[in-house]
């Protein structure tokens, strides 16, 4: 349990950092996210169809397709039916502002988007430490740009800085909570570990599919789809170093 508290601090202080960044220096090169987001799509990718689906169905047989395709739908019911969809990084140009309710919109599409980061990096863990060091990488790959993104769109808001810095921080917040929640969960029911896997496996591919490779194609610079292999390839040679060294 404290292992998992502490990488899920880590991915958490990931999301803040990214705040504080961006409150020091507001004018964030965009293309540092796209490549954040691009190696992390690829890696996130890689570890879904690897490892997420292929484990989540041996643990609960066929019945783990029913809560993978329920993890994906309420992600993707959240941020595009409740808050609408948000592009990672979108406003961190000095000439683009937004409305006060659109930042609002933003920090809770963000906020529900890392509650499940918590839950994915937990149900992980607890299943099996090595894919959960996985997710937990693949989570971590994401956090900064979200940490960027959630300040920069406060700050083209006209919100405060401090606002900024701390609706990063409760984002960090989100985090912890998905992870205490699972942790909860499986208190009452050791199956619901099995159904939280399986759930987890089903965000993820919202995520890496539906959050981060639109971004990749919207980009015109050439080399960010290509550092989408290079996170597929990142995921192969860490599930192998991995496994070498710990089993």
């Amino acid at each position: 349990m404290l292992t998992t508290l502490l990488f899920g601090l880590m991915a958490a202080g990931a999301e803040v950092l990214g705040g504080i960044l961006v409150v020091l220096r507001k004018d964030w090169p965009r293309k540092v996210q796209e490549y954040l987001i691009a190696l992390s799509a690829g890696f996130l990718l890689a570890l879904v169809f690897f490892e997420l689906i292929p484990e989540s169905l041996h643990l609960l047989g066929s019945t783990a397709s029913l809560y993978i395709v329920i993890g994906f739908g309420l992600l993707h019911f959240f941020e595009h039916t409740i808050v609408g969809h948000l592009h990672f990084g979108e406003e961190t140009h000095a000439d683009v502002m937004v409305s006060p309710a659109a930042s609002i919109s933003a920090f809770t599409g963000l906020f529900i988007h890392a509650f499940f980061d918590g839950i994915s990096i937990s149900a992980g863990m607890q299943y099996d430490f090595l894919i959960g060091l996985l997710v937990f990488f693949a989570i971590l790959l994401h956090k900064l740009p979200e940490g960027l993104t959630i300040a920069s769109i406060m700050i083209a808001a006209n919100q405060p800085r401090r606002t900024a810095l701390i609706a990063s921080l409760l984002i960090g917040v989100a985090t912890m909570l998905g992870i205490v929640s699972v942790f909860l969960i499986a208190h009452v029911d050791a199956r619901a570990v099995g159904i939280a896997f399986a759930f987890s496996a089903g965000a993820a591919t919202y995520v890496g599919a539906s959050d981060l490779i639109p971004e990749i194609n919207r980009s015109g610079n050439r080399i960010t789809p290509l550092i989408v292999f290079g996170g597929m390839l990142l995921f192969y040679v860490s599930q192998v170093l991995l496994r070498t060294y710990f089993r």
